[in-house]
């Protein structure tokens, strides 16, 4: 698994070949079994392809085109036009598959502290099942991009989605037409406090 986890990329490229549904099947499946808190498995995948993908897409342009006017997000403007070029990337992909929270709350609602902390703990669950996806992607030879660039367009989806829960991300699926380098990383001495007695 950790060759996996070394070798996995975000693929921006996709070859124009389509995707077995037996491979996202089993994508899927890994995602459905991450681990969750209390159990809540708070995710629903909603797969898009051919017409399906494009309807997507479009809802995606037309969150984008209201964002210049309407902002949801003014404070990330500037990530706009990185918004537009995923949503390029996506229109690329052979498959887009959206993951929403049926348990979720909407984005604008004012969290209590309870509340947050179930969508806390709710966010890692969904964050567990994307990555379990990717990497199941990669030992199948298939490229993925996690996309949060979705939240510009939140309502257009949302409403596409057709109420099947609060969008949280999307993922790219398809066979890679690049290869990129590795990123850096920082080392383990950056990013790992030891307190171990004994």
């Amino acid at each position: 698994m950790l060759s996996a986890i070394q070798d996995r990329r975000s693929i921006r490229a996709f070859q124009d070949r389509p995707v077995p549904r037996e491979a996202l099947e089993e994508i899927l499946l890994a995602g459905t079994l991450a681990p969750s808190a209390s159990n809540r498995q708070p995710w629903r995948f909603i797969v898009a392809a051919g017409a399906a993908k494009d309807e997507l897409t479009a809802a995606m342009g037309r969150g984008l085109e209201r964002e210049r006017t309407s902002p949801l997000l003014p404070a990330n403007a500037a990530a706009c036009p990185g918004a537009e070029h995923t949503r390029q990337i996506m229109i690329q992909a052979p498959v887009v598959i959206l993951a929403v929270n049926p348990l979720a709350l909407p984005l604008d609602h004012t969290f209590t502290r309870e509340e947050r902390v179930a969508d806390i703990c709710n966010t890692q669950s969904l964050g567990a099942a994307l990555e379990n996806m990717c990497l199941t992607a990669e030992n199948l030879g298939l490229g993925s991009l996690w996309i949060g660039f979705t939240f510009f367009a939140h309502p257009e989806l949302m409403e596409w989605a057709g109420g099947a829960g609060e969008l949280y991300a999307a993922l790219a699926v398809g066979y890679p037409a690049e290869a990129p380098l590795p990123r850096p990383r920082r080392s383990l001495e950056e990013t790992v406090e030891w307190r171990i007695d004994g």
